[in-house]
């Protein structure tokens, strides 16, 4: 993809970013530190070898190359590391506030303990904000791929650190693993205080069903991707009867199906839906959210104003607390003067 020219307007606008996974900022520079760092070899003579090999057409396609790139992050430092990097990259684009992901199973399933994890994410995080103001707070998500089991059992280790984790959601391989599948896992965290979102890819199969599925079994308060809700009228009007926000993704949209979805957006941007913009895996596909917000307006002509809305959205179905929301939008209200 060539490269996105974010105007003036776009760089200086305060963003928030609720669709963001922590596993997919890792550039090629980290990605080949962390490596030599660890003894772990990579099949990679330099950081165009590995950028070539970005090369995605299908959602399995691109989770590949993604699983590999986790396979460097192995101790706290590491992943402190990976979050201080995607921290300071959301600073230089006036990001406030963000919702990251993150993906504990990939790790565990490899001999990394959780609490290695969450401590280097959360350290990093307390550091950038003490630095920079940047607040991010974590959403664990669970392997959608993996049995609802081995979910539960993440779910169990992380009641200890729920002061740490703001929500839950699902991800990976939607193909043959509904939301359904993770109802029980979904009403105890429930139980247990988390909000909740959940992944609804983009033209999977079964999508409207899984949808349906996320609103009426799950109980979710946002859905990530979900522009297939389009579909099927009922769907969109129950979204916007219970408010749920949808946080899309155009660049990596593009790379993984035949285009960003832009008219999709725009058309349930205009429905009055709580659509919002994000980054995704900024690593992989590429561009953080300034690029996704760039292409976006590039594509459908959006304005000051369009751009402003999106980021009230994006902080209005945030699970920040009252208070900083209250600081975002002033914040927002006087950039829009």
């Amino acid at each position: 993809m060539n490269a996105i020219e974010v105007d003036p307007f776009v760089a200086g606008l305060p963003k928030c970013e609720l669709h963001l996974h922590i596993e997919g900022t890792l550039e090629p520079e980290l990605k080949l530190a962390l490596a030599a760092r660890n003894g772990i070899e990579l099949p990679y003579a330099d950081q165009a070898a590995v950028r070539d090999a970005y090369a995605f057409d299908s959602l399995p396609s691109f989770l590949t190359q993604y699983y590999e790139g986790m396979s460097v992050l192995v101790t706290e430092q590491d992943f402190y590391d990976l979050a201080a990097a995607y921290a300071a990259k959301a600073h230089s684009q006036n990001v406030r506030y963000a919702e990251i992901f993150f993906d504990p199973q990939a790790h565990t399933a490899r001999g990394v303990s959780f609490d290695t994890v969450i401590r280097g994410l959360t350290r990093a995080l307390d550091d950038a904000r003490r630095a920079t103001g940047f607040r991010g707070h974590l959403i664990l998500c669970f392997l959608r791929d993996f049995q609802a089991e081995f979910a539960m059992a993440t779910l169990v280790q992380a009641l200890p650190y729920k002061e740490w984790i703001v929500g839950v959601g699902l991800d990976s391989d939607e193909k043959g693993n509904p939301p359904v599948k993770f109802a029980a896992v979904f009403a105890r965290a429930r139980a247990e205080g988390f909000r909740l979102t959940m992944h609804c890819d983009i033209d999977q199969e079964n999508t409207t069903e899984h949808i349906r599925q996320a609103l009426d079994v799950i109980g979710v308060e946002r859905i990530d991707h979900g522009t297939n809700a389009l579909e099927d009228p009922q769907l969109v009007e129950d979204i916007l009867g219970r408010g749920i926000g949808l946080t899309t993704c155009p660049i990596s949209n593009g790379v993984v199906t035949a285009g960003m979805k832009a008219t999709e957006i725009k058309r349930l941007f205009d429905l009055g839906v709580k659509v919002t913009v994000n980054s995704d895996d900024p690593a992989y596909f590429p561009g953080y959210v300034a690029e996704n917000l760039a292409a976006l307006r590039a594509e459908l002509g959006l304005t000051d104003a369009d751009l402003i809305q999106l980021q009230r959205n994006a902080i209005d179905i945030s699970w920040a607390p009252p208070a900083v929301k209250d600081l975002l939008l002033a914040e927002l209200d006087e950039y829009a003067k």
